[in-house]
């Protein structure tokens, strides 16, 4: 195990498998902080402190955040249907099993409500088998993956969810993904504002977090990394996006799952209100009891079980995985928090008083984090 951070990061810069990455490890009053590497694989410009990153999945507790600041201002309810804002998912229908074909399908059994929303129970998602016919319209028509959805507007993404049955009925089983995207569009349409503007007036701005949007401003690409996956063949790193790329134009589609750009330090403003129990610089954005709905588990053993593949054994709050068993030296019970596809990881583990961020530009090659990742939480789980 490396002696601090920097070297650890460093190991990975240099033996090729990153261009850059950005890590922080707070603990208490002491915060660590390491910018390794280069914005790109061509070393065009070094890595720093505030370096924007594509944070994908990330986006999906900023979300479950805002979504609960709409509850608490009594806009939504966790136990009303959607459909008092989503009128197009008032009727679901659901495949009969989840390996029928889409056109054999009965009603839901019970509105899909807030909560189903948030838990990630309302029928739409990934399963851990993707070769189920219901899952393959979720990529082929609603462009769910690591691109924000450029091409079509909220309402439109809505109108095409709803001719898609439901793999399951609703509150039976989790599936990742796509209930943060209707999130999105819920936290529109309650509020009435553009769900850009709702993060950024409720989120961002009280939080300081200057950098965290959908799209970077031309004043700002100098700092924006680019994004990278492994070759097929194993060779060099394959370019996916440019800074002057997807994220150059606010999409069409704010995606509420994975559309975010941020720095380490907006995330880590982020990790300190949850941490502080919704309260930050003096200011309370949450209640602790809002909090404390987000970062318990919500699920069932079965539930747990079945979404294996991308929990790895733990449970889910609002927007995130939740620690319920000591797998690894990081898993600490309560520990909430979230992985993204494009390699980023921010996690606040309650119990002892840690905040971890971690940034890196190179996808993910599946649901299981990578060793980079490992290697990280390892090192910070050490340090107190």
């Amino acid at each position: 195990m490396s002696d601090d951070l920097r070297s650890l990061l460093e190991a990975r810069t240099g033996d090729g498998s990153l261009p850059g990455a950005v890590g922080l490890v707070a603990h208490g009053g002491a915060v660590e902080v390491a910018a390794v590497g280069s914005l790109d694989t061509a070393g065009t410009a070094p890595m720093a402190r505030d370096s924007l990153f594509r944070i994908a999945s990330v986006t999906k507790p900023v979300t479950a955040a805002a979504t609960m600041m709409l509850i608490e201002d009594r806009l939504l309810s966790l136990d009303l249907p959607v459909a008092r804002w989503l009128p197009e998912l008032a009727a679901p229908m659901v495949v009969r099993t989840p390996s029928a074909p889409l056109d054999d399908v009965v009603p839901a059994e019970r509105p899909i409500t807030v909560a189903d929303l948030l838990t990630f129970r309302a029928g739409y998602g990934f399963p851990a088998d993707f070769s189920l016919p219901a899952v393959a319209p979720l990529f082929s028509e609603l462009q769910q993956g690591p691109q924000p959805v450029q091409a079509v507007t909220p309402d439109e993404w809505t109108a095409t969810l709803a001719r898609i049955p439901l793999l399951y009925q609703p509150g039976q089983a989790w599936l990742y993904n796509t209930c943060s995207d209707i999130l999105g569009v819920l936290i529109a349409r309650a509020t009435g504002q553009p769900f850009e503007d709702v993060l950024a007036e409720r989120v961002f701005e009280p939080l300081g977090m200057r950098d965290t949007a959908f799209a970077v401003p031309r004043a700002k690409l100098h700092r924006f990394t680019s994004r990278y996956r492994a070759s097929a063949d194993g060779g060099a790193l394959e370019l996916v996006d440019a800074p002057d790329g997807q994220w150059s134009t606010l999409p069409a589609f704010p995606s509420g799952a994975s559309g975010l750009v941020s720095t380490v330090d907006d995330l880590y403003a982020f990790g300190r209100m949850l941490l502080a129990e919704g309260s930050y610089e003096g200011r309370r954005l949450l209640s602790s009891d809002s909090v404390r709905q987000m970062t318990t588990d919500h699920l069932t053993a079965p539930q747990r079980e079945a979404g294996s593949l991308f929990l790895d054994g733990q449970g889910w709050g609002f927007g995130g995985s939740v620690d319920v068993v000591r797998r690894d030296p990081w898993n600490v019970p309560g520990r909430y928090g979230w992985i993204g596809g494009s390699g980023t990881a921010v996690h606040v583990v309650p119990a002892t008083g840690t905040i971890t961020v971690l940034l890196t530009q190179r996808e993910l090659s599946g649901p299981t984090p990578p060793e980079v990742m490992r290697d990280f939480w390892t090192y910070a789980a050490a340090q107190h």
